[in-house]
């Protein structure tokens, strides 16, 4: 994993309360790890802050992320140059 997805894998753990084993990218958001739209958009919000990277400011585009894997790619897209 990159240093994108450390910081990405560790985020969700924490704002969803489980384990970063978990976190993996076929992870579900919703269904494996238990978050529900609010804290998604929080985190990414957060992520967005830490990463220095600003994704779409949509709540459709935040629904479309249904994977962990999905949020690493979703940031990864948006940080080269």
């Amino acid at each position: 994993m990159t240093d994108v997805a450390h910081v990405i894998v560790a985020a969700l753990a924490a704002a969803l309360d489980v384990d970063p084993a978990r976190v993996v990218p076929g992870a579900s958001l919703y269904d494996d790890l238990g978050a529900d739209s609010l804290a998604v958009m929080e985190v990414l919000g957060a992520l967005e802050d830490e990463l220095g990277i600003d994704l779409p400011a949509s709540t459709a585009f935040a629904l479309q992320l249904r994977t962990a894997g999905d949020v690493i790619t979703a940031f990864r897209a948006r940080s080269q140059p």
